[in-house]
């Protein structure tokens, strides 16, 4: 077996195996493709190679557009410092193809001894690696070194995920390193890499978050900065490293253990199983993550987060209207989530989850919001508890204290996978505060992302008709009774809490407006109402005429 080939070629290493471009201790962030095609262009620098050799090389003979193919050479081109006006090292041919035309030495990599692997963690767990210092002044070093201390601190305080100790993964610092190597000797199912630029007066901090067994780039972020308030930036940097990576975990962690089948799942793989099922949000994904809890809890009945979780999945299909006639669940779900937050006190997700099933299903409410204190508290960069406690506490009247907590959600994490969440309690704050311009994208916004979301569409109905655009509330009513056939505004004001008499009545007036019946509800009855707000509609007298079907 050949050993694994390096490329220099100015300041830069190409390492094939690692799959690393370097530059100085510097490690320089591409894209596969770009990779592929840098490689390849190095690789065959003795020749042109046409448009037709890189399709083949890199996308496997896939037909790919002009501006695809452009963007990718741009990229590589960017990476090793060169242009398309200088073509220092990457060349373009006309009407032939391009050549990489600077000067390369070869050398084969050495070969690391091998190092025994670690035990692997029972669930995820992460190494932070050394921050790079790639600027010219070397005092940043500490900088670099304080950032990565923050982020190892705030993992830690993150539930069920294990981070291993600064000691361990400094051993790694001013060291080029495979990845998988360190994944393996640590134990460590993820591994956190960064570096840290300073410019002048500013500074400019990326992270990647990488799955150590297979290499893959989960994440990547840049955050750029004034070195003024030193402090401030690195508190700015590792709260939004951790919220955003936080949920990028969860959902690797269950793709991944959803694609196994193991011939004996325990508590947590059913755990895993149940998030995965969860996020998919249909009713029949929700009912079959409450059946892996409940295996869960068979398997450890004192298992707080299989506890909580399962509360929270009946919380979901709760406010969606996704639960069968004459169910009986919100007295069993409501001393559930009582007695998770009882058994795990310090657990930030248990407690939120626990929370959230007590706001929405318990005669009491007001210990909900208590409980999203106290796991805001433990965890304060959870960017969904942040958005679910401020829902609720918008809800509850405070709406200034809730849209605070909303938006500091969006701004840890802007890519949030369940940013649907974040958008639809902006859309019922702007309601609160009669803007309902605002509530109408908000609510758009929200529904882009999931269009099943209930909350959402009734929100968008409160606000097109306020706005009087009852024809398309209309239509979105039509919408939301797909989603909760058996909808109607009593049933819905003594489903869903109300602490605002003034938003309840909104809301009641504008679902029966739109179409929604007041009670006892049939499809006839719809229709006809439909039909006849329809007919009003293109006229222009439905303005502010409400009907009621009797």
């Amino acid at each position: 077996m050949a050993a694994p080939v390096l490329y220099r070629f100015d300041d830069f290493l190409l390492d094939l195996d690692r799959r690393e471009l370097r530059r100085g201790d510097g490690l320089i962030a591409l894209e596969p493709q770009v990779f592929d095609l840098l490689a390849f262009l190095i690789r065959t620098r003795d020749r042109v190679v046409s448009r037709d050799d890189i399709l083949a090389e890199v996308w496997s003979g896939r037909i790919v557009s002009e501006a695809t193919l452009a963007s990718r050479i741009s990229a590589a081109r960017s990476a090793i410092g060169d242009s398309g006006e200088t073509q220092r090292l990457i060349r373009t041919i006309p009407r032939k193809g391009i050549r990489f035309v600077g000067e390369v030495r070869e050398q084969a990599a050495m070969v690391r001894t091998p190092v025994a692997a670690a035990p692997a963690f029972d669930g995820p767990a992460i190494a932070v690696l050394p921050f790079t210092n790639i600027g010219d002044d070397p005092e940043q070093e500490y900088f670099a070194d304080g950032i990565v201390e923050d982020i190892i601190t705030a993992l830690s305080r993150c539930s069920g995920l294990a981070v291993i100790a600064r000691n361990s993964s400094f051993i790694y610092k001013g060291k080029a390193v495979d990845i998988r190597e360190v994944g393996r000797e640590l134990g460590a199912g993820y591994v956190l890499e960064g570096s840290v630029r300073r410019a002048g007066s500013r500074l400019r901090i990326t992270g990647q978050l990488i799955d150590a067994s297979s290499g893959v780039h989960l994440w990547a972020e840049r955050f750029d900065g004034q070195i003024d308030d030193v402090f401030a930036l690195q508190d700015r940097i590792s709260e939004s490293i951790v919220a955003a990576i936080e949920p990028t975990l969860e959902l690797a962690e269950g793709e991944r253990r959803r694609a196994m089948r193991p011939l004996h799942p325990d508590a947590y793989d059913l755990l895993l199983r149940a998030a995965s099922l969860r996020d998919a949000f249909t009713p029949d994904s929700l009912a079959a993550a409450i059946t892996c809890l409940d295996q869960a809890l068979a398997i450890d009945p004192a298992c707080a987060p299989a506890m909580a979780a399962r509360a929270y999945c009946q919380a979901l299909r709760h406010f969606q209207g996704w639960r069968t006639p004459d169910e009986d669940y919100q007295a069993s779900a409501v001393a559930l989530a009582w007695r998770a937050s009882e058994c795990a006190p310090n657990d930030a997700q248990v407690l939120w989850m626990a929370a959230f099933a007590i706001w929405n299903m318990a005669d009491d409410t007001a210990p909900a919001r208590e409980l999203f204190r106290r796991s805001l508290a433990i965890n304060s960069n959870s960017a969904m508890a942040l958005t679910l406690s401020g829902w609720i506490e918008i809800m509850a009247g405070e709406t200034a204290a809730g849209r605070a907590l909303i938006e500091r959600a969006q701004r840890l994490n802007p890519r949030d996978p369940r940013g649907w969440f974040a958008a639809a309690a902006m859309a019922i704050h702007a309601v609160a505060e009669d803007d309902f311009a605002a509530a109408i994208q908000w609510a758009e916004t929200a529904l882009a992302q999931n269009r099943r979301f209930a909350v959402a569409l009734r929100v968008l109905i409160v606000a097109l008709v306020r706005s009087g655009h009852l024809a398309r509330a209309t239509s979105v009513a039509r919408q939301l009774l797909e989603i909760e056939p058996d909808l109607t505004v009593s049933e819905f004001l003594a489903r869903i809490p109300f602490p605002v008499r003034k938003m309840a009545a909104t809301y009641a007036e504008a679902l029966q407006a739109a179409g929604v019946p007041a009670c006892g509800r049939s499809r006839a009855r719809l229709i006809f109402s439909t039909v006849i707000s329809d007919i009003f509609s293109q006229v222009g007298k439905l303005g502010e005429t409400l009907f009621i079907l009797p």
